[in-house]
């Protein structure tokens, strides 16, 4: 089992950057794949980046290719999203997700966190 907890949303202007960290306890977090996900008001829960368990795989939405960069770290069980060149469509709850089988699903993962913030100020 896993638990797990965000951190590092807040508001920033459009161009800006943010760093989400994502808190894993757990005896077997090196195991899981980890994702990134983001819902906004009236609109359905969306993948935003996944990355293996080793961290050698990476993989993200066309939306965020190039600006958004996940990675891990199994020593701190910790998984990070570097956020650059923010725009306002960027704004939403991120939810950091962690699976044992690879998903851009949301049904496919068992353990979410409670959410962060991100808001993108035009």
């Amino acid at each position: 089992q896993v638990q797990l907890v965000e951190s590092g949303g807040g508001l920033v202007q459009v161009g800006g950057s943010l760093k989400l960290s994502c808190a894993a306890s757990g005896r077997t977090f090196e195991t899981y794949i980890m994702s990134w996900f983001r819902q906004s008001p009236g609109k359905d829960r969306e993948f935003v980046a996944t990355i293996s368990w080793s961290g050698l795989t990476t993989d993200y939405v066309d939306s965020v290719k190039g600006r958004f960069t996940i990675s891990r770290d199994n020593a701190k069980k910790m998984v990070y999203l570097q956020m650059n060149s923010l725009k306002p469509d960027d704004t939403a709850v991120y939810y950091c997700a962690a699976t044992l089988s690879s998903s851009r699903e949301p049904d496919g993962y068992a353990y979410w966190g409670q959410g962060t913030q991100v808001t993108v100020s035009s």
